[in-house]
């Protein structure tokens, strides 16, 4: 398991008690715009356009195939609740997820000093986060807010354009040759090989894979939130590139967990659920030709879904 030495004694985080009923809010659920196609096809594109975020000048990543979740620094029972609630989460979409011997793809680290750790970490192997290639993260500045940011969870994606018809990188990493990079040619022994098959102006044979998430958790900071909200809210930033500036509180979704506890959902919301949905499901496959035309697809994906499922909203993770 990937963790830094910085850290010099492992925490033990305890549950915190839920606080408080409080005044409750009025944020739009997803079966309110179920009615009204019209108001449910805009709400939906507006609720993607507001949430996700992938790497610079690339679509929407998510995971191939599956994945495999690393909890480090809680108690073992609260570690293995966690890591269950995001594999089921994962798995609920179709994917493999928390299987032995695993190696961590979505590696969650608790703290008391997040941003500290943060900073600490990405210092003693920035290789992790800036990979050297275009389009697998969101770049410095993002970098930069995730260790300086004053957030209970921060988050960081790194995905990779591949050919969604051979599996190999649509990009080079740094020292990779596919040759002897000897000659004449021995340009082209470093760039990535890539084909093009049936070309068309709507869609492209290459795709955006995630391959590895950081999420560190401040201990400090969960603000009356129970463990089955926290597994719902890592689950969310894990499966999905979420934007940890965006304000959700409009809507009805868990990423609204640590504004007020009490009155967020349980686990993963209606809108939550249609999100991972719509990404994950076959009719907003990521082979789109920009980013609008991918998110108009899951947006898309979204209101085709609950048009045609159960009036009710589903029932949240618990």
């Amino acid at each position: 398991m990937i963790i830094s030495s910085l850290v010099a004694m492992m925490l033990v985080a305890q549950q915190v008690p839920p606080a408080p009923p409080g005044p409750a809010n009025e944020p739009i659920r997803l079966e309110d715009v179920v009615v009204d196609a019209r108001r449910l096809e805009a709400a939906a594109e507006e609720y993607v356009d507001l949430i996700a975020a992938p790497a610079r000048r690339r679509g929407l990543a998510r995971w191939h195939d599956g994945v495999c979740v690393g909890v480090a620094n809680l108690e073992n029972a609260l570690s293995q609740q966690l890591a269950d609630d995001v594999s089921d989460v994962a798995r609920s979409l179709g994917l493999r997820a928390h299987e032995p011997e695993c190696h961590p793809s979505v590696l969650i680290m608790a703290t008391t000093d997040a941003a500290r750790f943060a900073k600490d970490f990405v210092a003693v192997r920035p290789v992790l986060f800036r990979v050297g290639s275009p389009g697998m993260d969101r770049g410095k500045s993002a970098l930069r807010d995730f260790t300086t940011e004053d957030r209970p969870v921060r988050w960081w994606h790194v995905s990779m354009p591949i050919n969604s018809e051979t599996g190999m990188p649509a990009v080079r990493m740094p020292g990779e040759v596919n040759g002897a990079a000897v000659g004449p040619g021995a340009v082209m022994d470093y760039a990535p090989i890539t084909d093009v098959n049936a070309p068309s102006r709507l869609s492209t044979q290459y795709v955006d894979v995630l391959k590895r998430v950081f999420i560190i958790v401040d201990v400090d900071r969960l603000n009356g939130a129970t463990a089955g909200q926290l597994g719902a809210y890592l689950a969310m930033v894990a499966m999905a590139q979420i934007d940890p500036e965006a304000d959700t509180s409009q809507f009805d979704t868990i990423l609204n967990l640590f504004e007020d506890p009490a009155s967020a959902p349980p686990g993963l919301s209606g809108w939550d659920r249609a999100y991972l949905e719509g990404l994950y499901g076959p009719g907003s496959e990521s082979h789109r030709i920009n980013q609008r035309s991918q998110v108009q697809a899951v947006a898309a994906a979204i209101a085709a879904a609950w048009r045609e499922g159960p009036d009710e909203e589903p029932t949240p993770t618990p």
